[in-house]
């Protein structure tokens, strides 16, 4: 496409018109975010409406188009329900949509397992990711990768298919790489980061995460943002950084065409 380049000189400076600003911004890789604390006042993510709303105006400026919201639902805490959450959704969303942020918002949560997560995803008492088979799966840190297999398991038996939230923070785990190539083959689904992959946990989570990558058993990079500022959506520069390291096909499949089957409800 030819696009005419202008050029304006003001007080001694050039400035390039606007219609290459707009080219760029059309031109950047959109992303989908399957994981973050974005729904306000629910868990330790956005306190208010206000801050949801820089938080999603940050995500737009990173490419985001979708994003599913993932408070935490844990044992012995006040938890959203399914049907609080998804009308929580809606008023984020009309909100939103009210500034004319253009992001599409869907409700879900980040389960901390526990031993009463297979019965309350049988009685639907939690959110599933965008309302799909998906459910997105966080443990302790100091959790046993045979702990983490028994879990993904029955999370299966349940007849959900289970993402792991940020692998790369499970010390069994990050201690022997092969144990996710074993999850991967039991039919479990991968979740890192952006923020891991870029160096923010340091050198040791950051090459842990970029040896997943480079062998292809990452299937999503989230933000798993919690406010504006040291935990912001900020995922452009890991997407930049996929595509040029591991290439734009596979930076595609994990930012957007892998999560967009999670909306769909499509097996990947």
């Amino acid at each position: 496409m030819f696009v005419e380049l202008r050029e304006f000189r003001r007080n001694g400076v050039i400035r390039i018109s606007s219609d290459i600003r707009n080219l760029k911004a059309n031109d950047m890789q959109k992303s989908i975010d399957i994981h973050c604390h974005i729904m306000p006042g629910v868990d330790d993510g956005s306190r208010d409406i206000e801050t949801s709303l820089q938080m999603l105006k940050i995500a737009e400026k990173n490419g985001i188009t979708h994003v599913i919201l993932t408070p935490h639902h844990k044992p012995m805490h006040h938890n959203v329900s399914p049907s609080h959450n998804r009308s929580y959704t809606e008023q984020l969303q009309h909100a939103a949509d009210k500034l004319g942020i253009d992001i599409k918002l869907y409700s879900g949560n980040e389960i901390y397992y526990s031993d009463e997560t297979q019965e309350e995803l049988e009685a639907g008492k939690i959110s599933t990711l965008a309302g799909s088979e998906y459910v997105l799966v966080e443990f302790h840190p100091t959790n046993t990768f045979k702990a983490i297999h028994n879990a993904v398991y029955r999370v299966q038996s349940a007849g959900y298919m289970p993402i792991i939230a940020h692998v790369e923070r499970y010390s069994d785990v990050v201690s022997h790489p092969s144990y996710v190539e074993e999850l991967r083959d039991m039919g479990c689904y991968i979740q890192v980061n952006s923020s891991s992959i870029m160096g923010k946990y340091g050198f040791g989570i950051s090459h842990f995460s970029k040896k997943l990558l480079k062998k292809g058993l990452v299937h999503f990079i989230a933000t798993d943002a919690h406010d504006t500022a040291k935990r912001a959506p900020d995922i452009l520069d890991c997407r930049n950084y996929v595509d040029r390291k591991f290439g734009e096909d596979y930076g595609r499949k994990i930012f957007y065409d892998n999560p967009m089957s999670v909306i769909n409800n499509e097996i990947i």
